[in-house]
């Protein structure tokens, strides 16, 4: 449970998203849209990178999440896998290793990308669009973890990050529409909830 009062016990992000329905609903917003839009980066590889951030900024949640829901766009069980070690892996692909020095700078510093990276980026066929897009979704992601992370929301059980990483990879992000919200919310209590 978060370290402010938000009247469920849901975990992660979804704890706050369902405590204020006016920012939850344009944060889930802009979650899709940067992981389920249109995008010259696929799909799992802009989870990846929101996978990767989480990773580095120390926030379990949107890590375990992201990264269950990556392995799943990439037909993968993250269970079976250190992460550490995959995106090593990964990062042989010239693309993926790019995508991740940007988000790692985006990350690091507030400041503009290294000109030899975008070079490297657009070297490595990367649109202008795909850096615009690897950027956003690595600054929001620090975003995301540090909203988490500073209320103190709880972590998923391990079992749960599956079912979530299956549910995002399908459905993506959205908010549910505003009649909807309370039997969404009872739902994802009666999967993720803890008793208070």
């Amino acid at each position: 449970m978060a370290v402010i009062q938000t009247g469920n016990t849901l975990p992660g992000i979804l704890e706050l998203l369902y405590y204020k329905s006016e920012s939850g609903r344009a944060l889930s917003n802009l979650a899709h849209t940067i992981l389920h839009g249109r995008s010259d980066i696929p799909k799992g590889d802009r989870e990846l990178i929101a996978a990767f951030v989480s990773y580095r900024n120390g926030c379990e949640f949107c890590h375990d999440s992201h990264s269950a829901s990556e392995a799943c766009h990439n037909g993968k069980d993250f269970r079976d896998r250190d992460f550490t070690e995959y995106v090593k892996e990964r990062r042989r692909e010239e693309k993926i290793d790019v995508l991740l020095e940007i988000a790692e700078a985006t990350r690091k510093d507030v400041a503009p990308l290294r000109q030899d990276l975008v070079a490297r980026a657009r070297q490595a066929g990367l649109s202008d669009a795909a850096i615009h897009d690897a950027v956003l979704i690595a600054a929001a992601f620090c975003m995301y973890n540090r909203y988490v992370d500073t209320l103190g929301t709880r972590r998923a059980e391990a079992a749960e990050y599956s079912e979530m990483g299956v549910r995002l990879s399908q459905k993506g992000y959205k908010y549910p529409p505003w009649f909807l919200v309370s039997f969404v919310k009872k739902l994802l209590t009666g999967r993720f909830g803890k008793a208070a």
